[in-house]
């Protein structure tokens, strides 16, 4: 079973996105200063413990993001190690859980690497890899990498025509790069990188989209359907929560930007309202809960993960945004 279908196995699934740290909270914050760590920067001591108990629990992927550069005017260090070095890791620590980037900025990496990365991290992991892709939002990382931030679009272009093609016609005869890649590589659009949304739904295998309420994916969805093709799963609509999930099961949902604070019982109405809006996957972002992350991630894979995960009834989507737009 691909990557891909493995994601949307049963109609509907639930990961997490990394860092595994709660910083964003009061608590965390006090820590980081204690620590001596940048603003944004997270605590990832607990890391391989986290990511392995998500794994035994029953979580379908772990995302990590690109963020090359350190920037304290975005206030968010992301991930802190580099985004395949760290996948290639988690590859060895853990063993069935999908491994997401949310999203690889291709046009400011070298081409020919990021194909090799990319096939070292789908072989090592078994055949684990989601690779998100973007053409990223950063304008001063560009000069610093020899790229053109304005020529960003024409250059992920290439980058995904060699992800998806190989390496062949770029390279002298007798010269390949290895390990090559046994199955076609699954990609999956943060926003639209530039490009068309006719393009998108062409050339992509899925969608990640910014995090937003039920009603707010309803339109999205429908016009990723548009462009991708209308049959449920095929090519997956992915997008995230940032939670914080209440110790009382029973506490009301409160939204706000990118997210929501309630108890386990409005996670289970707002995913429910998710799946029935279209959505395939969505991965929990927990820098925002204020409980330890084994307790949260435990309570979750008790009381949330076996509605879904057994579930593979059809939910039909609601007719009109694609992806982030």
């Amino acid at each position: 079973m691909t990557a891909l279908a493995r994601l949307t196995e049963g109609g509907f699934s639930i990961g997490i996105e990394a860092p595994l740290d709660n910083d964003w909270t009061l608590a965390g914050e006090q820590a980081r200063r204690q620590t001596g760590r940048l603003p944004g920067e997270p605590d990832l001591r607990r890391h391989v413990e986290l990511a392995r108990l998500a794994d035994r629990l029953g979580f379908r992927a772990l995302w990590v993001r690109d963020v090359p550069l350190y920037d304290p005017s975005f206030g968010d260090a992301a991930q802190v190690f580099e985004v395949f070095s760290y996948l290639g890791y988690l590859a060895g620590v853990t063993q069935n859980i999908l491994l997401g980037t949310a999203a690889v900025v291709l046009p400011i990496r070298e081409p020919l690497l990021t194909l090799k990365s990319a096939a070292t991290v789908q072989r090592l992991s078994g055949n684990r890899l989601l690779l998100g892709v973007a053409s990223g939002d950063r304008p001063v990382e560009y000069p610093l990498f020899g790229r053109e931030f304005g020529g960003r679009g024409g250059n992920f272009r290439e980058q995904v025509a060699l992800l998806r093609e190989g390496p062949q016609a770029r390279l002298p005869d007798g010269l390949d790069v290895l390990p090559r890649v046994e199955s076609p590589l699954p990609l999956l659009v943060a926003g639209l990188a530039q490009q068309t949304p006719s393009w998108v739904g062409e050339h992509m295998d899925g969608c990640l989209a910014y995090p937003g309420t039920p009603e707010d994916h309803a339109r999205r969805v429908a016009a990723w359907r548009d462009v991708a093709g209308d049959t449920p799963h095929t090519k997956p609509y992915a997008s995230f929560i940032h939670l914080d999930l209440a110790e009382n099961a029973d506490e009301p949902l409160q939204r706000w930007r990118f997210g929501l604070r309630g108890g386990r019982k409005a996670l289970i109405a707002e995913l429910h309202a998710l799946r029935a809006a279209g959505v395939d996957h969505i991965g929990l972002h927990f820098r925002r809960n204020q409980r330890p992350l084994d307790e949260t991630f435990h309570e979750i894979a008790e009381h949330v993960l076996p509605i879904f995960h057994r579930s593979s009834a059809k939910v039909a989507a609601p007719a009109v945004e694609i992806c982030n737009v």
